[in-house]
């Protein structure tokens, strides 16, 4: 819905202007474009992290926790930011550390993703399981 305001006011306001502000307003639309990267909430992945296999899960609310079988491996928050996958740990001062992922994953598929670190990993969608430390 929002993509079809922005294109019909850019469409509105390029038929009252010169060239000149046309491209001014593309190009500012361009920007507040809402991203196309799926958001993770309630969702549960696992992947080969420290030579762990883990399982990880994003609640409703943007806390994730992630377990190595029964031991617990981390926790914090998620935000999607510019259309990167955000997460903070609680367990260390790091920061914030984000992933570039495609813009949809299915439930069984795996895909690689790199950090903003350029840190790789391959990640499996699983069915979203709640989990706890």
């Amino acid at each position: 819905m929002k993509k079809l305001f922005v294109i019909t006011s850019v469409a509105m306001l390029a038929a009252c202007g010169s060239p000149e502000a046309e491209e001014e307003t593309v190009a500012v639309a361009e920007v507040e474009a809402p991203s196309e990267a799926m958001s993770l909430h309630e969702t549960t992945w696992t992947f080969v992290m420290d030579d762990k296999e883990i399982m990880e899960s994003i609640d409703a609310s943007g806390n994730y926790i992630a377990n190595a079988g029964d031991e617990h491996f981390d926790h914090g928050t998620y935000v999607l930011v510019d259309g990167k996958q955000c997460f903070t740990s609680a367990m260390n001062d790091e920061g914030q550390m984000c992933w570039t992922t495609p813009a949809n994953i299915e439930v069984g598929e795996s895909v690689d993703i790199t950090s903003d670190g350029d840190e790789k990993l391959n990640i499996t969608r699983a069915d979203y399981k709640p989990l706890t430390m």
